[in-house]
């Protein structure tokens, strides 16, 4: 059996089985470096949530009006989807109503999606 050379020099076997062929394994420091990356970049997408927690009440409101609508994070496993009170960021039924949530100077109003409670006739 003869190894073949491609031209990206990972050889490839005359009976096209990989196990045969020495040359066409991927080295170990390869898939240790693949690997790692992509938990660097799993761990960085969790990160990116802004924590309401961490912001002030002006600081939480200024990202939602700037955004129109923003996923923040609440608490320690927590996160909604927040939006302006006058848009059009909610589908209908829902419509923005009032919420509040921890930041770093107290309680804070915000406005999230719900679907408003049925009107009960007198």
């Amino acid at each position: 059996m003869t190894a073949l050379p491609l031209r990206s020099g990972v050889a490839r076997c005359e009976f096209g089985d990989p196990m045969f062929c020495e040359d066409a394994t991927m080295p170990i420091g390869k898939i240790a470096f693949c690997a790692a990356a992509m938990i660097v970049a799993a761990t960085t997408f969790a990160d990116a949530r802004p924590d309401t927690r961490t912001m002030t009440c002006a600081q939480t409101q200024a990202l939602i009006q700037s955004r129109h609508a923003a996923v923040l994070t609440t608490g320690a496993n927590t996160y909604e989807r927040y939006v302006r009170q006058f848009g059009n960021e909610c589908d209908a039924p829902y419509v923005p109503m009032v919420d509040y949530v921890p930041a770093s100077d107290g309680r804070c109003m915000v406005y999230r999606c719900e679907e408003p409670a049925p009107m009960v006739p007198d």
